[in-house]
């Protein structure tokens, strides 16, 4: 028996059920050094870099630090060297992501990290929500199993529960007729229910709804997103057809990843502030540097450390692997709290009032992945069915990956493939074989896409096309959607 472990679990409850902490200076610093102290792994890690953690005393030394990231740190050491102590003792769940290989990438966590992880979801479901005093059924539309998102979801919103808040939990995961099985049953007795999904199912549950006579709006319906960025076009539709009065207060999506769960959250302030600039393109790009449109969430800096690291997102944070300078890989950057309002007022417009907390944008991730439906495709499960028997002497072996929105605002996925010189590609066949191996290598595609929508969309483009295929430029495989 870990007394240990029970201390350090009170004073988790004890911190959840206080009042937040405001952040301590130093507290990343703290962090490092703990992790420095603690961990064998990281402890090597700095050992292989040739640094001494007793130099690291200042935030400019930390800045200095080198990156962490899957595979010269994840994968390079033992599991258990990566957790504290360099055992599992003291983590008692598992989340899996998906690689682009279809290898598992193990993520231990405690309670405690649970704990933290639910102040997230309570700046939504309490602040925004009003779940604290409206009696609230909170439907868990995320894959259960393994992956982060469906459990890690659950257990979270139960603590807010056990906090006091009037929540109670339903848990069906992305079995759709389950979902609209239970919803009839249940949702009369309670004030309010929130959907917690990926974008492009909940739409689809939305939909589905619809068409068989689910009456939306007396449900009061909430809506907590994440693992896709989606147009503010797409708020609006979703809005009408779940009759969500508010969009802006009422649908909130969240920065979250299978490395540190929840990393930001939108809020009422900013998905204000994202509508404004959905509406002002040329402002858009003046602060994020981009046409795209990306998520705008806030963070607290005492629970995620972000950095920019040359256009890409860095977060330190604590878990059951603590992580330190990490390379998360998305595209984004940070904005401060007060240059960001004031760069609005400015320009004349006053968002809804908010968290004195910094910004954080995310496109998504860079590293040749599209997102869809939650699960990361990789160009490497598209190429092995692109070179199966009968289809390899047909095709180049390039292609583009999109995740494209039709004119519903649902998400299909595309795939355009350049023919070889001279040679006859049947589209149909391309597209069975890409999702065969799709299913076969990626477990996140497999379990987070609909069987009706795991056969994509696959376009003939002739060899040398000029807008997909021009010759003599670096071929990249996925486009931004």
């Amino acid at each position: 028996m870990d007394l240990g472990r029970q201390t350090r679990v009170r004073q988790a409850f004890d911190t959840f059920f206080g009042p937040p902490e405001a952040p301590e200076a130093d507290h990343v610093l703290d962090l490092f050094r703990r992790t420095a102290e603690t961990v064998p792994a990281y402890r090597k890690f700095l050992d292989e870099h040739g640094i001494d953690a007793q130099t690291v005393t200042t935030m400019a030394d930390f800045r200095k630090l080198p990156l962490l990231d899957k595979a010269g740190y994840h994968r390079k050491y033992p599991l258990p060297e990566l957790c504290r102590g360099g055992t599992f003792a003291g983590n008692d769940m598992i989340a899996v992501s998906s690689g682009s290989s279809g290898r598992p990438t193990i993520w231990p966590r405690a309670l405690e990290d649970e704990l933290h992880v639910a102040r997230r979801f309570e700046t939504v479901l309490v602040d925004a929500f009003q779940a604290d005093r409206r009696g609230t059924l909170a439907v868990v539309c995320f894959p259960l199993g393994t992956w982060v998102g469906g459990l890690f979801t659950t257990a979270c919103v139960r603590h807010l529960a056990a906090k006091g808040c009037p929540i109670t939990v339903v848990a069906p995961g992305n079995n759709k007729a389950e979902i609209l099985r239970v919803l009839p049953e249940l949702a009369p007795h309670f004030e309010q229910v929130v959907l917690l999904g990926y974008p492009p199912f909940v739409k689809d549950v939305v939909d589905t709804g619809l068409a068989e006579g689910v009456d939306w709006p007396a449900y009061a319906i909430k809506l907590v997103l994440a693992g896709e960025v989606f147009s503010e076009q797409w708020r609006e539709l979703v809005a009408q057809r779940a009759g969500i009065a508010d969009p802006v207060r009422d649908i909130a999506s969240l920065y979250g990843t299978a490395d540190a769960g929840v990393l930001g959250t939108e809020t009422p302030l900013s998905a204000g502030i994202r509508r404004f600039f959905a509406d002002h393109p040329d402002l858009a790009r003046e602060v994020f540097g981009d046409a795209r449109l990306p998520t705008l969430v806030q963070y607290d800096p005492a629970s995620r450390f972000f950095e920019e690291h040359e256009g890409t997102l860095v977060f330190t944070g604590d878990g059951g692997i603590p992580l330190i300078r990490y390379h998360i890989a998305d595209d984004g950057g940070l904005l401060p709290h007060a240059e960001l309002l004031d760069f609005c007022a400015r320009h004349g417009f006053t968002p809804p009032p908010g968290p004195e907390l910094p910004f954080v944008y995310v496109f998504g991730r860079s590293l040749f992945t599209v997102s869809f439906f939650g699960a990361n495709v990789y160009p490497e499960n598209v190429t092995v069915g692109l070179e199966q028997p009968g289809i390899s002497d047909t095709v180049t072996g390039k292609f583009v990956i999109e995740s494209v929105e039709d004119a519903d605002r649902d998400r299909r996925l595309r795939i355009t493939v350049e023919t070889a010189p001279g040679a006859t590609a049947d589209a149909a066949r391309l597209a069975t074989a890409v999702r065969d191996q799709l299913r076969r290598l990626n477990s996140e595609f497999a379990h987070y896409v609909p069987a009706e929508r795991q056969l994509p969309d696959v376009v003939l483009r002739p060899v040398g096309d000029p807008e997909y295929f021009p010759v003599g430029v670096k071929h990249r495989y996925t486009r931004p959607s």
